[in-house]
């Protein structure tokens, strides 16, 4: 298995199972990392970043012909979520471990590498993206 290829599938498993976690037993950690200023609803919004992180994740690994596309979703997602971790930073907010102002704002420098992590699987980053990819890879 290429290294692209693991990369996509790892990632898209991290993200089914961040999904379903949103969805069941870290349901109350992930609402309180939804800002105060944001206008949905707390559970609203876990609910529904939960199914979106399900079928992306799923998509990634399932639909190798798509992987460009899903790459760049997965990318936008990360950067849509970023204010949320912003907010925790700012807001001081306990929830994953992150109880310390150095850890939350260790945890903004990893958002980055996620998007990049996304556009890489999805074949849209380093020399392959330039030359053009197959879509078996």
């Amino acid at each position: 298995m290429k290294a692209q290829t693991l990369g996509r599938v790892l990632l898209g498993g991290f993200m089914v199972t961040a999904g379903v976690l949103h969805l069941t037993t870290q349901r109350e950690e992930f609402r309180a990392q939804v800002p105060d200023w944001f206008p949905v609803d707390e559970d609203l919004t876990v609910l529904g970043s939960g199914v979106v992180e399900i079928g992306l994740g799923a998509a990634f690994v399932a639909l190798p012909r798509h992987r460009r596309t899903i790459g760049m979703l997965l990318a936008a997602f990360f950067v849509a979520i970023f204010p949320g971790n912003i907010a925790q930073y700012v807001e001081g907010t306990d929830a994953f471990g992150l109880d310390t102002a150095r850890a939350r704002l260790t945890r903004l420098f990893f958002q980055p590498v996620l998007v990049l992590w996304a556009l890489w699987g999805g074949g849209l980053l380093g020399r392959r993206s330039r030359e053009g990819s197959t879509p078996s890879s």
